[in-house]
């Protein structure tokens, strides 16, 4: 390109340039106007500080914001912004922008989140507060985590003539975060992020169990146990602590698919009422990071490993060993000794955990097994499960005999198998008899070899996985 025609180039540049600044010179920004007139001063001159909250706290944010703002003699205006672009912008550049892009001022974007189980609550997801704390004016832009943009967590942007106030304001949020926060007491749950391993997804808020000791069909001397090195513990802390002896524990729950694993960590998530739960199986185990900070955060709590196998083998299974391994070894030895917190883990394959895992102390520092039923409790694990049934049964013999070697889940659907067929034989009303013939139909289902992979399914044959009905999401 010759001298002329560069020349030419830079000059009609430099025209198109000094014509839009000159269609934008007298244009106004009422977005902008609006904070000059609350913070008495041009926004544009003020930094903006910023501080970062994880997705799943983002009622945790919107809560302490509520409370902060109730507090007197506080005033606040809730106000949003209109246009696509306002989600990609940063405070500063809405201030410099806004009315280039089209931008106005609008109603704010709210969400429902949970609360608990059964309550919502509703949380800014794009806003902006016009804040007054007496004589010190301040803007805070909250937004909430989008699935699809790289605003995966909450942020709060703060602007304020006075700085220190800024800085001030972010740290009283904070602290209301962990005196009002609404996991303490629940039952939790992590949810898988939409970016996969990389962060937390949803927190799911599980209704607490309610299960009774006589629903619990275990040997003799093993439900006491787990109760003392579980809750027993968190009843004489301070007596504990004061005598010297650290009060953080882990509980590892081994023996074969459906024995009662799950069952007995629902009881126990019952009877400590006080406490936070937060669960952790499938996909979310890789969370145990977040799940342990939640737990020292929230104490007295207990964190929840569903088949742990499945994160915990061996180290030597694999060249660079198991990362998720290394976390939750780290966090149960990085505990301090006066936490309230208890680990409770539970496997079909104890054989696959690392022994540092199963059983150094300050770790996990107690393992019991659930094993299969003896004749006695398979016998009472009939008549549990046939509570709501009107069992005509005179061989009932054969039946405790032949389910010898098999686990609690397998006489469970044995029951409700020959309700089924009692039911379809017998068409009828109200409460279902079921007879001899019926229980030993059934039975002779579930054994016959055609039925192989039913059985592995409800744990009534070993096989190598981790086969088996005790997923703790499925009991709730």
């Amino acid at each position: 390109m010759d001298e002329e025609t560069l020349s030419f180039a830079r000059d009609f540049q430099r025209f198109m340039r000094q014509m839009s600044e000159a269609s934008f010179a007298d244009a106004t920004s009422p977005f902008r106007e609006l904070l000059q007139e609350h913070l008495g001063v041009d926004p544009r001159s003020l930094p903006v500080l910023s501080s970062g909250f994880p997705p799943y706290d983002h009622i945790n944010v919107q809560v302490a914001m509520s409370a902060y703002q109730a507090e007197p003699p506080r005033s606040t205006r809730l106000i949003g912004l209109t246009g696509q672009q306002r989600h990609f912008a940063t405070l500063s550049d809405l201030i410099e922008t806004a009315h280039y892009t089209g931008i106005a001022v609008g109603a704010p974007d709210l969400v429902e989140l949970p609360v608990g189980p059964q309550e919502t609550l509703s949380c800014v997801q794009f806003g902006i507060h016009l804040i007054a704390d007496g004589s010190d004016p301040f803007v805070v832009l909250m937004r909430g985590p989008t699935d699809h943009s790289p605003q995966q967590g909450v942020s709060l942007e703060v602007l304020a003539p006075n700085e220190q106030k800024g800085k001030t304001f972010l740290t009283d949020i904070r602290r209301l975060m962990i005196e009002l926060n609404v996991f303490r007491g629940q039952v939790l749950s992590f949810g898988e992020s939409p970016m996969g391993h990389i962060g937390v997804g949803p927190v799911t808020f599980i209704p607490r169990p309610n299960l009774a000791r006589d629903e619990l069909v275990l040997p003799d001397g093993i439900l006491e146990t787990v109760e003392l090195h579980a809750l027993g513990i968190a009843e004489h802390r301070d007596r504990l602590l004061a005598s010297g002896q650290h009060v953080k524990r882990g509980l590892l729950l081994h023996g074969p698919p459906g024995t009662g694993k799950t069952l007995t960590v629902r009881y126990v998530m019952g009877r400590a009422q006080t406490h936070t739960v937060v669960l952790l199986a499938g996909g979310a185990l890789h969370m145990i990071r977040v799940a342990t900070g939640l737990a020292r955060m929230l104490q007295p709590a207990l964190v929840v490993m569903e088949d742990v196998d499945l994160v915990a083998e061996h180290r030597g299974m694999g060249p660079f060993g198991n990362p998720v391994l290394f976390d939750v070894l780290n966090e149960l030895d990085g505990l301090a000794e006066d936490a309230d917190v208890a680990f409770i883990l539970t496997t079909n394959r104890a054989d696959r955990l690392e022994p540092a895992l199963a059983s150094r102390p300050g770790r996990v520092d107690l393992a019991v097994e659930i094993p299969l039923p003896a004749e006695d409790e398979r016998r009472r694990l009939i008549a549990l499960y046939s509570r709501g049934l009107d069992l005509d049964v005179a061989d009932l013999g054969r039946v405790i005999e032949q389910t010898a070697e098999t686990p609690a889940s397998f006489i469970k659907e044995l029951l409700r198998k020959a309700a089924l067929r009692a039911a379809n034989a017998r068409q009828g009303v109200g409460r279902i008899t079921v007879t001899d013939e019926d229980l030993h139909r059934a039975l002779d289902e579930l054994l016959s070899e055609r039925n192989t992979l039913t059985r592995a399914l409800l744990g009534g044959e070993q096989t190598r996985g981790p086969l088996g009905p005790d997923g703790l999401f499925s009991q709730f």
